[in-house]
């Protein structure tokens, strides 16, 4: 099968460490394709930055048709509308992270880059129904780009926001909130023994699962394909066939 896993911000460094954590899981039989858009921000941090990055997620799924597809923005960014957009499954990093530590833990905490990203999180976590299940939404005020830049202390800095999860929150499991986190989990989890949960592998792995048992997305009700109409200006050639 073919996974086309789409960071929906334009930093190339980034989507590259995504591919990697993605192929790490995948099945030899799968083909991992990672791909950011051209234009947009380049992180997403908050509802702002989120708007402008759904046109090039919508783009990079027109342009690359695969058998299952994976967000890979933790506040799950343009999920419904990419859900529209296909019936192939299409699998946000957000809730297939939740899901999974739900099915390791009785409770998990989710660190996270910035608190402008919380509210985010918690109301997927609630749309979700796993708003009980998390403990807290914690902040590491570690920005995106700064898990990009070699010699950042972000790693420390997501450690100690880790460790006081588990002493505060009473947390069994720790989702890591960035797909820009991705090459961390592994290592976090042995250092603070408990499972840390990298919703990019998890994302990669729920995708084929539902390949496998055959499952597409729904197309009745909230997910139905687009009605065909026009749409004006820059946004002309996103326009749904209908």
């Amino acid at each position: 099968m073919r996974i086309l896993v789409i960071n929906p911000n334009t930093t190339a460094s980034m989507t590259a460490k995504i591919g990697e954590a993605a192929a790490s899981v995948a099945s030899g039989a799968t083909e991992i394709v990672a791909v950011n858009p051209a234009d947009g921000p380049p992180s997403i941090e908050g509802y702002f930055d989120e708007v402008f990055a759904i046109p090039g997620i919508i783009a990079e799924m027109g342009k690359a048709p695969a058998d299952a597809y994976v967000i890979a923005c933790f506040d799950d960014t343009g999920l419904d509308a990419a859900r529209c957009a296909t019936e192939a499954p299409v699998i946000g990093i957000g809730e297939a992270a939740f899901h999974m530590a739900s099915l390791v833990a009785g409770k998990f905490s989710v660190v996270t880059t910035l608190a402008r990203s919380v509210p985010a999180i918690e109301h997927n976590l609630a749309k979700y129904g796993l708003a009980s299940r998390c403990a807290r939404v914690r902040s590491s005020e570690v920005a995106v780009l700064e898990l990009e830049r070699p010699g950042s202390n972000a790693r420390h800095r997501i450690s100690q926001e880790i460790a006081r999860a588990i002493r505060e929150d009473h947390a069994e499991a720790i989702v890591l909130g960035c797909a820009g986190m991705a090459d961390l989990a592994h290592s976090l989890s042995e250092e603070h023994g408990v499972p840390v949960l990298d919703g990019v592998v998890c994302a990669v792995t729920l995708a084929e699962s539902l390949f496998k048992v055959g499952l597409k997305t729904s197309k009745i009700g909230g997910y139905a394909a687009p009605r065909g109409k026009r749409f004006a200006g820059m946004f002309a050639p996103l326009s749904p066939a209908g």
